[in-house]
This record gives structure tokens, sequence and C-alpha cells, in this order.
């Protein structure tokens, strides 16, 4: 019964780490605030190298990738992570601005498990998020 931390009264996280990756600090803030509001224990990376130390750090469940960012863009971020053994469970939803069908492609080819393109309703993201991670049967607020 040791579900709840009884420090601060949130809800163990264990399954609940999510990566945002994104060099846009407005993606970012929205992002972050959405997915702890829904009690996600919520990490932050700006570029691909950043991204890549930080799953090796403290490996997330879910992962937001932007598609387009320094150092090392989403589709080699993705690759890469699919490629290891040791994280490859980790769920990928791909960003981007580039919605062409193309891209799409390239983005599941690189082992995402969705692609969405931006502007993206922080809802759908959320639901999809819970959706992955079984957990939609929470309540929706």
């Amino acid at each position: 019964m040791d579900k709840v931390a009884k420090d601060n009264g949130a809800p163990a996280n264990h399954g609940r780490k999510i990566l945002v990756v994104d060099d846009e600090p407005n993606v970012i803030r929205s992002l972050t605030f959405v997915l702890e509001k829904e009690g996600y224990d919520v990490s932050v990376a700006t570029n691909g190298e950043e991204a890549m130390a930080k799953i090796q750090e403290s490996k997330p469940k879910l992962m937001l990738l932007d598609v387009m960012m320094p150092k090392k863009n989403g589709y080699e971020v993705c690759k890469e992570v699919k490629g290891d053994s040791g994280l490859s469970d980790i769920h990928v939803i791909m960003l981007t601005a580039k919605g062409q069908q193309a891209d799409r492609e390239k983005g599941l080819n690189a082992g995402a498990d969705e692609f969405m393109t931006k502007p993206f309703s922080l809802k759908t993201v959320v639901d999809k998020v819970k959706e992955i991670l079984g957990d939609g049967h929470e309540s929706k607020s």
C-alpha cells in the first residue's frame, strides 16, 4: 500500500516519467504544465544530445520528441533509442511542424509510436499519452 508518497501527497510516479524534448520554450512550458497537472513526472531536454543524456540518466516511460532540433534531430534520437535493447521500450510521440506524409512515415519508420503535427491541442496530446501509457481509465478533468 505504498502507492502514495506521504511526504507530498503526490502519487508515486513509477511508470509515469515523461521526457519532453523540444527547442521551443513555449512548447516545453505548455506541455510540462498540462502533464504535471495530470500527475506525470516531467523532465525536459532542449536538443537531441541532451535528450540522450537524460534518457540514460533516468529512463522515462514516454518521450514527446520534436523532430527539428539542434545537435541531433528527433529522427536520430528516436532511432538511437529504439535501436538500444535497454531503451527500446520507451514510447515515443514525435511532434513536428512538418506534417507531410513522408515525414510521418520517416518518424514511424524510426520507431515512433505516434506522430503529431504542430500546432496540436494539449488535450489531444494528453489523451494520446494516457492511451499509450494505459492511463485512459483515469478521471478526465
